[in-house]
């Protein structure tokens, strides 16, 4: 992750009078409001461009921090902002919501919810979504993590798990209840491992009466051979140490066969629980179907050095949607840095050749180490030789990610929402909304039922 400001300016532009531009200057339209796609707007603020974001959703989103709002330590509004907040200054800058449904690139036109809107140079960093390997029915029963409303769905699963146990008579649904599995064992599935069982033994540990929240069973799998498989093997062994002593059972070399109602499948083995995380595979939007060229297995769209589509004049494609390479023909990892750095480089790129005629260097990624937290206290650094564990990269990953918090205010919340909850052990955001228990209803007993008829007969009796 990189741990620079991701929308600070590095340039100062020249800005027409008013600060807007002219309707007949280059129109640049981005689609996606993410790192990539924010990061370029504000780039381009300023310029003699007119440029014009659109986004399905009204907010920026820190995807980094989606399991914290999943696990009840943060709430939406601290990891979210507005787009127009953010682009306010940007004179220059429109900012649609609307969602891509089409593009033709032959009539330079794309469509947002069924209207056609005119580009210049059209720049797609519309993201990646889950991608569950070929069983698309698995999503039913393991939700991932990519949006507001993916943490809010994990969140009351979770939650419901702990009040349903509250409820439950028999030992062993009780059991499948307090058991959670993460699926995935790189950075996202271990921070999400770590933070159910700070949630389980801290914050809920004296919250109940016929249930120990300490004792919920928390299974971490993934398929390879050893969690965090992009970090050094000693950093590695050191968080799957770190999770074991927080209670986290890891099962490696583990690939998953089946996810249904009664639990995950391993090697013919089930097994049995009501709440899962699906933190393992990504697959790019459909934008490569839309654009007719060729893409990978995750569908991400074959870019060229300057992260132009070969072959279609005035197209680029940033983000997780982007297979591009570094300099030694290694595709780069789909991280929030990649991103963002890519946004910097295209708004210079775009710069120089719509408005200085020059023709830009190929994009250089430049790696800013890898972050992972585990608990409290305890988290995973590697930046080129430098490796860091315990408390002091702990430190450094919370600090890393304040600073890469969009806007003043959700920097301070966040921090002291973390301080909050390291000097108490208690997570703030632990509502469960109405729907949310009509969606994951308690599974109805035969003896109730038996026994409100044996009463509803009585009532008939008495009143006969």
């Amino acid at each position: 992750m990189d741990i620079r400001s991701p929308f600070r300016r590095k340039e100062r532009q020249e800005t027409p009078p008013d600060g807007t531009a002219r309707a007949d200057a280059h129109h640049v339209v981005v689609v996606g409001a993410g790192f990539a796609g924010l990061s370029l707007a504000q780039s381009l603020g300023g310029t003699p461009l007119r440029v014009t974001i659109v986004d399905r959703r009204n907010y920026h989103l820190f995807q980094p921090l989606l399991y914290q709002v999943a696990t009840a330590v943060l709430t939406p509004g601290e990891i979210a902002e507005p787009v127009r907040r953010i682009l306010k200054r940007q004179r220059n800058v429109r900012v649609l919501l609307g969602e891509l449904d089409g593009i033709d690139t032959l009539r330079r036109e794309i469509s947002i919810d069924g209207e056609r809107l005119a580009y210049d140079t059209l720049v797609l960093a519309t993201g990646a979504t889950h991608s569950y390997f070929g069983h698309p029915e698995w999503e039913r029963f393991a939700p991932g993590l990519k949006t507001l409303e993916d943490a809010r769905r994990v969140r009351a699963k979770v939650l419901m798990a702990f009040e349903r146990a509250e409820l439950e008579k028999d030992p062993a649904e009780r059991e499948r209840l307090m058991t959670f599995a993460i699926i995935g064992g790189g950075p996202t599935g271990v921070e999400m491992a770590g933070a159910i069982a700070g949630l389980a033994r801290q914050s809920l540990a004296r919250d109940f009466r016929a249930i120990d929240p300490t004792t919920a069973r928390i299974v971490l799998i993934e398929a390879a051979p050893r969690i965090l498989g992009t970090f050094p093997e000693d950093l590695a062994a050191y968080a799957e140490r770190a999770l074991r002593r927080l209670g986290v059972t890891i099962l490696a070399g583990r690939p998953v066969e089946n996810i249904d109602e009664r639990g995950v499948t391993l090697g013919g083995e089930v097994i049995p629980t009501a709440t899962v995380v699906w933190a393992a595979g990504v697959a790019a939007s459909p934008v490569g179907r839309w654009l007719n060229v060729d893409t990978d297995k995750a569908g991400r769209v074959r870019v060229g050095p300057d992260l132009s589509v070969p072959g279609l004049d005035g197209v680029y494609v940033l983000g997780d949607l982007a297979l591009a390479h570094d300099e030694k023909d290694r595709p780069l990892p789909g991280l929030a840095q990649v991103a963002h750095q890519q946004g910097l480089y295209l708004g210079r790129a775009l710069r120089d050749r719509i408005l200085r005629g020059k023709t830009p260097p190929p994009f250089r990624f430049r790696s800013r180490g890898n972050l992972a937290v585990i608990g409290r206290n305890e988290a995973v650094v590697h930046w080129d030789t430098l490796k860091l564990k315990g408390f002091p990269a702990w430190l450094v990953w919370g600090i890393a990610h304040v600073y890469l918090l969009v806007g003043f205010q959700n920097r301070l919340l966040v921090s002291l929402r973390w301080l909050w909850s390291y000097l108490t052990h208690q997570y703030g955001s632990r509502i469960i909304d109405e729907d949310a228990v009509k969606r994951y209803p308690r599974k109805p007993k035969t003896d109730v039922v038996i026994e409100a008829s044996h009463v509803e007969g009585m009532r008939d009796h008495a009143r006969g």
